[in-house]
């Protein structure tokens, strides 16, 4: 369970976005401050999204192995939408970069000013569930687990699907000007295959999860 689990959130965790959000925070005059209330809206938005979607899908009786259909039409069908996003992304002809368009998408007015609220605010937005991460709550909530056991694994997908946030500022502690130095090198090629980036996670994090859910209906 917690195997699978963690891979799913490590797909998850690949968001060019957040790298940059990262990377912009840590250049910014408070690296540390900006950078930790980032982080804390990430783990708290990631926790609490995380408990809700295992309340909603515990309740249902998924964990039961008399629900092993359903169960495992469930990993199907987050599968094949997540296949379906990805093939959409890919054919949409990704947007170039307007530095004259006066209207910035949130985010990025957000992240303008850095300051630790609306840091703390960004990693909120940004950490509201995807497909992906659902995927790897889906795994916990749907195993036959023991509390102590579903507990373990839930705060291993938080801490893994926060990566971008909490390494860039680890490493930021013991060699930040080397940190923010890559981190701005790192920051054009992840604006340009940012998309090509998100195509690639949607698409095997799909296909495992589809599989996974083909497997489990056909072994029932």
């Amino acid at each position: 369970m917690i195997l699978q689990a963690a891979g799913l959130a490590l797909l998850a965790a690949l968001s060019p976005t957040t790298l940059l959000v990262s990377a912009v925070y840590l250049g910014s005059a408070r690296p540390r401050l900006v950078a930790a209330a980032y982080l804390a809206g990430a783990i708290i938005m990631s926790l609490v999204m995380g408990l809700v979607v295992i309340a909603i899908l515990r309740n249902t009786g998924l964990q039961h192995h008399s629900q092993r259909t359903p169960r495992y039409g469930l990993r199907l069908g987050l599968g094949l939408l997540m296949l379906a996003a990805g093939a959409v992304l890919a054919r949409r002809k990704p947007k170039q970069p307007d530095p004259d368009n006066a209207k910035q998408g949130l985010v990025s007015r957000m992240i303008a000013n850095p300051a630790p609220r609306s840091a703390f605010a960004v990693g909120l937005l940004l950490f509201a569930p995807g497909i992906t991460f659902i995927a790897a709550v889906q795994v916990i909530a749907t195993a036959n687990a023991s509390l102590e056991a579903t507990t373990a694994a839930i705060v291993v997908v938080v801490v893994i699907n926060a990566l971008l946030v909490w390494l860039p500022l680890l490493v930021h502690i013991f060699a930040p000007g080397v940190t923010t130095h890559y981190l701005t090198s790192f920051n054009g090629w992840l604006r340009a295959n940012g998309n090509k980036i998100l195509v690639a996670v949607l698409l095997v994090g799909g296909l495992i999860v589809a599989i996974t859910g083909i497997v489990g209906l056909a072994s029932g």
